[in-house]
């Protein structure tokens, strides 16, 4: 079983800031992990489609190719924007 998160724009989006979830065999890195989600449909598919999400695994920013396992902690942050 996998932690999710879900921050800010993505967290009122989806309507859940968290949840745990048991992976499927297929599914072992972040891509994946996203393509699964999406495939749940809306507001899946809408909110994690942005390609400027924000990956970390284990609280750290990684790129969607990262290797991921049970245990593992997985958060999307929205684009950070600044002025």
């Amino acid at each position: 079983m996998i932690q999710l998160r879900y921050f800010a724009s993505l967290r009122e989006r989806l309507g859940i800031g968290d949840e745990a979830v048991t992976l499927p065999d297929d599914v072992d890195t972040v891509a994946g992990l996203q393509r699964w989600l999406q495939d749940r449909g809306e507001p899946w598919s809408g909110a994690l489609a942005d390609e400027h999400l924000l990956i970390a695994v284990n609280q750290k920013i990684t790129e969607r190719s990262a290797s991921i396992r049970d245990g593992d902690e997985v958060a999307w942050f929205p684009p950070v924007t600044g002025g």
